[in-house]
């Protein structure tokens, strides 16, 4: 399976806890900028040596883009490369975005899973978060999807947000079940450095909620989910059947991808590559030179501490056999207390999460890794 990531670093607002690559000051070069996108898929088109099954449109904002700058990403992957009939592609829209004249653009460009970004649904939240939509923005928006004939779509929310109460987060996971979507992608608030949040918090502005109650939100997500008939596929994913992230799921299970576009990532199983994270020198450069990208050769520990890391977070779990090596006594004493510990199962080679082992995720993979 191969994958496509086409990264549009366009935004209208700064998030507050949003760390990803993108701008809010795009007018002046977002032709340039599509253009190369466009002459990367070119460039690149080679790498991918099957056709492609999953196209993922992220960012940024990809919602922002205009008909005719869609019209010429999709023209060019069509031309240069192997498309399978039931390709899934995904695109992320901001509810402020949504409207019948672009759904109905989108859908007739060969969209068929919409990714939403509402993070909340509280308007307060979303004034602190910085974010451009109301609450009703997104009820609006998905109920209009469905109209337009869109029966694949998935909602992002955060919980441990400052002041949410267990309450709230029930309060907002209860509205997503209403709306009768298929997907839901939930992630624990993180506060990272150089963004504004971080900023609020140190100012005291904001008082970050505890590691308990986020735990407490975290098992009353998946006890909520799976009531109404979500799995949880991987620690922050949820779907009903059939709706799992077909595209997401190839990053698991540690399948290649190409990345397009500036901060993008890329991997073909052995090899990492980047693209800058900066607009005009990936505008001005692609094509050009080397310097709008590195890479990384992976060694054989690095690549097994991916596998470890990637697998034990989906409901496949981290399946022995594909290591490319046996645990050592050390490895093994580990994973044996921490079936103990009721972390993890162990079945037919596999190493698989329990619901509590998924609170210590990654503390369970990095105590398995190697260093080299």
């Amino acid at each position: 399976m191969s994958g496509l990531y086409l990264h549009i670093p366009f935004c209208r607002k700064r998030c507050t806890y949003c760390d990803f690559h993108f701008s809010t000051t795009f007018e002046n070069y977002r032709t340039s900028l599509v253009q190369a996108i466009a002459s990367e898929l070119i460039l690149r088109a080679r790498e991918l040596d099957m056709p492609v099954q999953t196209i993922y449109f992220g960012g940024g904002t990809p919602s922002i883009l205009n008909f005719s700058e869609l019209e010429l990403i999709f023209s060019t992957i069509r031309k240069h490369y192997q498309i399978v009939p039931d390709c899934e592609i995904t695109f992320e829209v901001n509810p402020e975005d949504i409207n019948e004249a672009n759904l109905l653009y989108w859908k007739g460009l060969g969209i068929n899973r919409l990714s939403i970004g509402l993070q909340t649904f509280s308007d307060e939240d979303l004034l602190w978060m910085n974010r451009a939509h109301h609450v009703h923005d997104g009820l609006a928006g998905i109920q209009l999807a469905q109209q337009c004939g869109f029966d694949n779509i998935s909602v992002d929310l955060i919980y441990g947000l400052p002041g949410q109460s267990l309450a709230a987060w029930d309060a907002s996971l209860q509205a997503v079940f209403k709306l009768g979507v298929q997907h839901l992608s939930a992630y624990c608030l993180t506060i990272e450095p150089k963004t504004a949040l971080n900023h609020l918090v140190r100012q005291k502005k904001l008082q970050p909620a505890d590691e308990v109650l986020q735990s407490e939100q975290f098992l009353w997500l998946v006890q909520k989910a799976n009531t109404h008939g979500f799995e949880q596929y991987e620690i922050s994913n949820f779907g009903l059947t059939g709706f799992h992230s077909r595209h997401n799921s190839s990053y698991w299970k540690f399948q290649p991808y190409l990345g397009i576009g500036p901060s993008a990532h890329s991997f073909d199983g052995k090899v990492r590559r980047w693209n800058v994270r900066n607009n005009t020198q990936y505008t001005n450069q692609v094509g050009k030179n080397d310097k709008w990208f590195e890479t990384e050769h992976l060694s054989e520990n690095e690549r097994r501490n991916e596998q470890i890391l990637l697998g034990l977070r989906t409901i496949w779990g981290l399946d022995v056999s594909t290591l490319a090596t046996d645990w050592t006594p050390k490895e093994s004493a580990q994973i044996a207390e921490f079936a103990r510990l009721n972390w993890l199962t162990i079945s037919n080679e596999k190493l698989v999460l329990t619901e509590q082992g998924k609170l210590h995720a990654d503390g369970i993979a990095a105590a398995l890794f190697r260093v080299d």
